[in-house]
């Protein structure tokens, strides 16, 4: 059966003391609405429906950048959480499928979960995610009889043997389309908050003679982020997952617990990360390279037998080949470096091509922005760039050329030819100690005067 997914993501998120929408708040560079929504997405969902309310234009705009097929309805008035649900009625017109309602500020909930759930629904017309929590607090509590939910009791309103139970409910929802519907449209609101609760819709359920069920998950998944610190510990969750994958995946960290990585860092085996490197978003590693200590890489791709760092900079659009090797102190934007090539030490390439087996010189700058416009430089295969080499795009060097150290080049050099482009060298005798007098005599004067 299809799918379609109801994101909930309307709320301002009060206590995260922002004016950014609660669901745009970054986990592992990614904001909470994309974790929510790529969960879902590996189902292959039919429809994606988004309910925004606070800050709807920009959530329209994260939700679309993940998914540019993903509907955006506006809930102009929160009015809980069944209502929020109504809100997907019309993007879901003519849809026959399993709908499963989904929280834009939950980013944890696993793939293989929300399959469970699906696979429940063939018994079932009701399917909720329960959890059993080390602390129940002020949960709501799934009250079972065998394997049949016969109820949802919010703590507020819970017995002393209610609140006993363990097993909580984390919001999320698996039901036929139709059904939700119908269902929502007969939850009231006569309930202290005066709101209509999505919760409801069990008890309407069973009085209709319906069969509810809860599949459980690890209560890791179903964290909710409502504060700064809740965002803290979700990212650290992270964290922590992604570490023990990559180490259950055949890649070495040395020092785990200082690695960062993003939602969608891709690195392959028998890769080593020394310690202190964050991975922005948008980073392949490909097998066996090796990424050393305080690098930061982002928006990039790292092919085989590469080697980056320490203290190296990898910025959007750097595409390294094949043992490709970047140092310390050395910063990559826009360029494509091929197989071989070597920018060993303090330089600055962006927007460039480098042929292969290059030699970058230390200090090297391709100079490539005038203020208004962005140029190219093309240096050529088994090119010798001689340290301190100023290249003021655009400048194309050709293969097998050479230019001398300091030199500022601004024309072309043509394949295996020598370029030096720096002033001539004067000296004049015994200035340097005449200078250095003058300026002492020129200080003493200044500060008698003072």
């Amino acid at each position: 059966m299809e799918v379609a997914l109801i994101l909930l993501a309307a709320g301002k998120g009060t206590r995260m003391q922002s004016d950014l929408p609660k669901v745009l708040h970054a986990v592992a560079h990614a904001p909470l609405l994309e974790h929510a929504m790529a969960s879902g997405a590996a189902l292959s969902p039919a429809r994606t429906v988004v309910v925004a309310g606070h800050g709807a234009d920009q959530v329209r705009a994260a939700a679309q950048a993940f998914d540019d097929e993903a509907q955006v309805v506006v809930q102009e008035e929160q009015l809980g959480t069944a209502h929020a649900v109504g809100q997907a009625r019309e993007a879901l017109a003519g849809f026959d499928g399993t709908a499963i309602v989904l929280y834009g500020d939950t980013p944890f909930v696993q793939t293989e979960t929300l399959e469970n759930m699906c696979a429940a629904l063939e018994t079932n017309d009701v399917v909720v995610l329960g959890f059993d929590a080390a602390d129940p607090a002020r949960y709501g509590r799934l009250v079972m009889q065998g394997d049949s939910l016969d109820r949802i009791v919010e703590y507020k309103d819970a017995t002393d043997e209610e609140r006993a139970i363990t097993l909580c409910n984390s919001g999320v929802v698996a039901c036929k389309s139709d059904l939700l519907f119908d269902l929502i449209d007969a939850v009231g609101n006569d309930n202290a908050s005066e709101e209509y609760y999505l919760t409801d819709i069990i008890g309407i359920a069973r009085e209709r003679g319906l069969k509810a069920t809860a599949v459980t998950c690890d209560e890791a998944e179903t964290m909710g982020v409502n504060s700064r610190a809740d965002l803290a510990a979700a990212d650290a969750a992270f964290q922590s997952r992604a570490r023990a994958a990559m180490l259950e995946d055949g890649i070495t960290l040395m020092a785990p617990d200082t690695v960062y990585f993003a939602r969608d860092t891709y690195i392959g085996r028998d890769t080593v990360i020394e310690p202190n490197v964050v991975f922005g978003p948008g980073v392949t590693i490909e097998s066996g390279a090796t990424i050393r200590a305080f690098s930061h890489l982002e928006g990039c791709h790292v092919a085989r037998g590469g080697v980056i760092g320490p203290y190296a900079r990898l910025r959007p659009g750097a595409e390294l080949s094949e043992d490709v090797r970047i140092g310390n102190f050395v910063e990559v934007k826009n360029a494509q470096i091929a197989e071989g090539a070597k920018v060993n030490h303090l330089s600055y390439i962006g927007d460039a091509t480098i042929g292969a087996k290059a030699n970058i010189g230390a200090g090297t700058i391709t100079c490539n922005y005038d203020g208004v416009m962005k140029h190219h430089t093309h240096i050529g295969a088994n090119a010798f760039i001689g340290s301190n080499t100023m290249l003021v795009a655009p400048v194309h060097i050709g293969d097998g050329a050479m230019t001398g150290s300091g030199s500022v080049i601004t024309s072309d050099v043509e394949a295996d030819a020598l370029a030096l482009a720096r002033a001539h060298q004067v000296e004049k005798p015994g200035m340097a100690r005449k200078l250095l007098e003058m300026l002492k005599a020129k200080k003493a004067k200044q500060q008698r005067g003072s």
